[in-house]
Formats: structure tokens, C-alpha cells, sequence
């Protein structure tokens, strides 16, 4: 199965109301940066044990760890939770960025090192989830 088919199947998947944010959010990150690189993570380990909320990603960078070992990830991601909605901005030296960035004119979200959390589209200014989003992929 493609990445973009997962999407479409987790998307789907999702109540309702939830997945119309969901699937507004997707069509947002694609018109800011059409040629990123799509991702989808299940939230399952090795093993098949639910970890995470299942992620879309998008965009790519290194993840430097301390032993010397890399690894490719995404630089944004998507996920529905139980209580809403989250963004992941991934890869973030400054883990007080966002915060002290966004945090104050983002809207009705809680924001933290690297993610921004919200119960509705509606409660985020999405001009400023844009700019995050832009910023993160790098345009």
C-alpha cells in the first residue's frame, strides 16, 4: 500500500468531524509544500504494539543521535488524539521556540517544545499554523 493510500485509510478511519479537520489540515500542508516528502507512521513498534497516534508526516531531516547513529524522520506531522488535534514541528534545537514564537498568537492551542495542541481547527489562527508550518519545511 502507498503512503499517500495509508493516509487516505487513516483519514477515513477517524470519526467523522475529526477526520474533515484532519483531511483540511493534510490538504493545508500539501498546498504549503507540495513536493515534501509524505510519510505515515502507524504508532505501532517492531512488535505491533500501539506506541503513538498514528502520524502524517511531511518534509525529512536527520535525527542525530548521542551513540553516532542517524535516522530519517519528518520535520511536521499530523495527528488526531483523543482530545483533538496535534502538529508536530520536529527537529527543533531550541525547544523553547515555538513557545515563545507562536505560543501567544496561535490561538486557543497549547504549545510546547515541539508540538502544538488543539481541540479544532477553529480555535488555531491558521495564518499562524501556516507560518509555523512554512518555516519548519524550510520555505
Amino acid at each position: 500500500m502507498t503512503v499517500k493510500d495509508q493516509i487516505k485509510n487513516y483519514i477515513a478511519s477517524l470519526p467523522e468531524a475529526k477526520a474533515s479537520e484532519m483531511q483540511s489540515l493534510h490538504k493545508l500542508v500539501l498546498k504549503i509544500a507540495p513536493k515534501s516528502k509524505l510519510w505515515f507512521e502507524d504508532g505501532k513498534d517492531a512488535s505491533g504494539k500501539t506506541v503513538s497516534n498514528p502520524n502524517i508526516g511531511y518534509g525529512t531531516y536527520t535525527i542525530q543521535y548521542a551513540n553516532g547513529k542517524t535516522k530519517e524522520f519528518f520535520r511536521v506531522g499530523i495527528s488526531a488524539n483523543t482530545s483533538g488535534i496535534s502538529v508536530y514541528i520536529m527537529g527543533l534545537e531550541d525547544k523553547s521556540f515555538l513557545s515563545k514564537t507562536y505560543g501567544k498568537k496561535i490561538g486557543k492551542a497549547s504549545v510546547t517544545g515541539y508540538c502544538i495542541k488543539f481541540k479544532s481547527v477553529e480555535d488555531v489562527d491558521l495564518a499562524v499554523l501556516k507560518e509555523v508550518i512554512a518555516y519548519r519545511l524550510g520555505l
